[in-house]
């Protein structure tokens, strides 16, 4: 029940609607609790619905710790146990209720309260362990790396190679704007990914033929992972269609070749 990728009963689906749920709940809380009008009116709902979230959350923290010897990978008693506590699942889950008992044990000063409050936030991606299509996309991600790696650097090295040339040809005609290579790579990145605020623009005929180039590239260069990972999807989802065993069409009962 508390691994949704062994299990499809009722029950197993029934519990990871309610941790989803809560987890999306604690979510929008934290972001109404930013809300001054509805904070100060409902401060103590919030508290306890707090308080209440870190129990169950901690309970199923504990009870995936305990249930993790059945997995074959930590099947031995401690030490598989321990292995199972430093994976990043386990590791997600530890630091979405890490900040409440950190305040509570500890105490802190209000300004470091409020980034551990922040910290909650994280429950979301406690959604990774009850929602199967986020195995797929951690699947995908895995398989597709060193493509995604290789788009990573490329994007890089064109954000350093446009910023010391479009320092060179704008810093002598606005010093104050475009004042250093590193302050230049606000414009390489607002000009790479097409958004371009406006706060940062050449007036050279150089730099801005350098733009013109710089504003195609980004066109075609984020198209580039994007096809890496729907290609990776693709794959992955042939792969998970060959391994589903065939039913049959009238009972829905598997078929077992004799």
């Amino acid at each position: 029940m508390l691994h949704p990728a062994l299990g499809n009963t009722l029950a197993d689906r029934l519990l990871n609607l309610f941790i989803i749920v809560l987890i999306l709940s604690n979510v929008l809380a934290v972001m109404l609790e930013t809300v001054p009008s509805i904070y100060v009116s409902h401060h103590l709902f919030f508290h306890y619905f707090d308080m209440v979230s870190v129990v169950i959350f901690t309970v199923e923290y504990g009870l995936r710790i305990w249930s993790a010897t059945a997995d074959p990978r930590y099947k031995h008693s401690f030490y598989g146990r321990l292995r199972f506590m430093g994976t990043n699942e386990a590791l997600i889950n530890l630091l979405a209720i890490l900040p409440f008992y950190i305040h509570l044990f500890i105490g802190l000063d209000l300004r470091a309260l409020q980034i551990l409050r922040l910290l909650r936030l994280l429950r979301v991606f406690h959604l990774t362990s009850y929602m199967k299509a986020s195995r797929l996309i951690i699947t995908v991600f895995r398989s597709r790396k060193n493509e995604l790696l290789l788009s990573l650097a490329l994007t890089l090295f064109l954000l350093i190679i446009s910023s010391c040339l479009m320092f060179y040809f704008e810093h002598p005609a606005q010093p104050n704007k475009f004042t250093s290579i590193p302050h230049t790579f606000w414009w390489s990145i607002i000009t790479l990914t097409t958004v371009g605020y406006g706060d940062l623009i050449p007036i050279t005929i150089p730099g801005r033929i350098l733009t013109g180039i710089i504003l195609l590239i980004g066109v075609a260069l984020f198209a580039l992972p994007a096809g890496i990972i729907t290609s990776g999807f693709l794959e992955e989802s042939r792969k998970t269609k060959k391994q589903l065993p065939a039913r049959c069409p009238h009972c829905g009962e598997e078929l077992v070749e004799q």
